[in-house]
Order: C-alpha cells, then structure tokens, then sequence
C-alpha cells in the first residue's frame, strides 16, 4: 500500500476516516436508531460484503461498538461511541444544507425538537465568541501548532455499485450531501475552494491526484451547482472554479469536520493544524450549532425527532 505526503489537515485526516459514502450512510442509520447487520442491508441496499467491511472499518477507528443484544448473545447490534456522537453537529448541518437547496418529502416530515426549550427548530451554525452566523468569506486561516505535513495511505475499499442516489431508506435524509461529500478528492477540493483556491493547477499542487481525476471531479461540482466555471483565459483555454451560494453553504459542514478533526483525529498531540479567526469579532473561531428556537448549544441527547414510517 503506498503513501503519500500532504499538508497537515484536521479535514483530510478526519476524511481519510469516515469520508467515504457507505461509511457515512452507515452512521447516519445509526444516529437513527438502526443498529443490526440486517436492518442497516435493508436500509441502505449496499452488498454483505461492503457492509460487513465498512462495519468493521468503522469498530477498528473507535466510531463504533459491537453488543450483543438479549439474552444468548447472538443478535449483535452497533452502537456509536463518544467518538462517533460527536459527529452530531455534521448531521444536523447535512440536514439543514439538504432542506434548503433540494426538495425532500421524506426529510420535510421530519422534525427536530430541542427538549431544553420544547420547541421545533432548525440547526444553525453561529460562532461561540460573539454568536453571529459563519461565512466562509469571513474566516481567515493561520497555521497552527500541529502545522505539518502527514503521511498517509491510499486505502484501498471494496466499492459498491449502487449508487447513492437509489440508496432505499427513507430515513437516509441527506443523500445529495453524502453523494458530494462521500468521495474524498470531491471533499478535498470543496474544503480547498474555502482557502481561496480556484484554478485547477492551485488543487492539483495541493492534491495526489490524477489529472484526469481532477478533471472528472471539477465537472461533478460544476454540474452539481457547487461550482462555477469561468474561462479566466482563451489560449490555452483555462477555467475558474468559484463556490455558488450552494457551495458556500457546505461550510458549517466542514467546519463542524473540522472541529471533529482536531479533536479525534490528531497524531501526535501537537495540536490543531490550523487556528481559523472569525474576522467579524476578530477571535479565534469556535463553531457552534445552536437552536434556531432558543439560541442554546445543541446536544445529542436533548434533540428529540420523527421520521418517517
């Protein structure tokens, strides 16, 4: 297996994890309250194979536990972990990026009720220090003390050929999120479009990746409305890559990624290897997903939903 050499990165070490769309479909069942080999096949339509090999990806990083279920111990059920709890601040933004930009039967009957306040609400991303919104025009970025480079591994994964887009489960609320998100070197160049990055000679410097991948990804974005192209020359014609509003809008994603990131997915103790400053109050940006109803932090345990049958 063959590595390569990146810039340190909470996102990319926190992508090279869970960045992959079966991984993610997975977790999202669980937050659901889907927990046994069985009830995941049938909610997500991908093979025993990719199942049982995601499942055991997933237990060997810590994001979830295997239990028997009942007395006699032979149903086994998954279960997250402190790790994989702290991904909640993802869901809630997947959920509040797939309201706004598609048209979802499925997740419009879904509501979210914070029980510290009794109301219905919409997650929303606001900075801790002075609790305005977060933009990614906004932000600025430093290195921080983890600043270095990492060595990492071209994992290989069994694929699935079911797309995600005809993936079964009604309560797989955010596939069009997953279906941009799940393949790491799409992520990757979103996350880098938020650092200014625009032009694919700026990726490509940036990413171990084939040209033609690039090429191929770009496209996706373009054709998925998170980018738009621009021709910034004729002779040999070349294209800018700038965020929609709908690409923008990823940002409390990542940020909440981030954050995981430089919690969870460190190697060394170093630290973060970026500090991000909030230019609107000047100080360091802390991402918090608050309720629309109340204004109060958002947890796990206190958010109550429906979904449907």
């Amino acid at each position: 297996m063959s590595n390569f050499i990146t810039r340190a990165s909470s996102i990319n070490r926190a992508l090279d994890q869970i960045g992959d769309k079966w991984c993610l479909l997975i977790l999202q069942e669980v937050f659901w309250g889907i927990n046994s080999f069985n009830e995941m096949l049938s909610a997500t339509g991908v093979s025993k194979g990719v199942l049982s090999e995601r499942l055991k990806w997933l237990q060997s990083i810590d994001c979830l536990h295997k239990k028997a279920d009942g007395e006699g111990g032979k149903r086994m059920s998954y279960h997250l972990t402190r790790k994989s709890i702290d991904l909640y601040d993802c869901a809630l933004m997947a959920v509040a990026w797939e309201r706004r930009f598609f048209n979802t039967p499925e997740l419009d009957s879904v509501t979210l009720l914070h029980r510290k306040c009794g109301s219905a609400f919409e997650p929303q991303m606001r900075c801790r220090s002075c609790n305005g919104g977060v933009h990614p025009a906004e932000v600025t970025y430093k290195p921080g003390p983890g600043a270095r480079h990492d060595v990492r591994q071209k994992k290989v994964r069994r694929r699935s050929s079911l797309s995600v887009q005809d993936v079964p489960s009604s309560r797989s609320l955010y596939k069009n999120l997953v279906n941009l998100v799940g393949d790491r070197w799409t992520a990757n160049v979103i996350a880098l479009s938020f650092h200014g990055l625009t032009r694919f000679d700026q990726f490509h410097h940036e990413l171990p990746v084939a040209t033609n991948i690039l090429a191929d990804r770009l496209k996706f974005l373009v054709d998925e409305g998170v980018f738009r192209q621009f021709a910034y020359r004729q002779r040999p014609l070349r294209h800018e890559y700038q965020l929609t509003v709908k690409g923008e809008a990823l940002y409390p994603w990542f940020l909440a990624l981030l954050q995981w990131g430089d919690k969870w997915c460190g190697v060394d103790g170093s630290g973060r290897p970026m500090r991000l400053t909030h230019e609107t109050c000047g100080r360091n940006l802390r991402g918090q997903v608050e309720c629309s109803a109340c204004g109060g932090a958002l947890k796990a345990h206190e958010v109550q939903f429906s979904l449907p049958q």
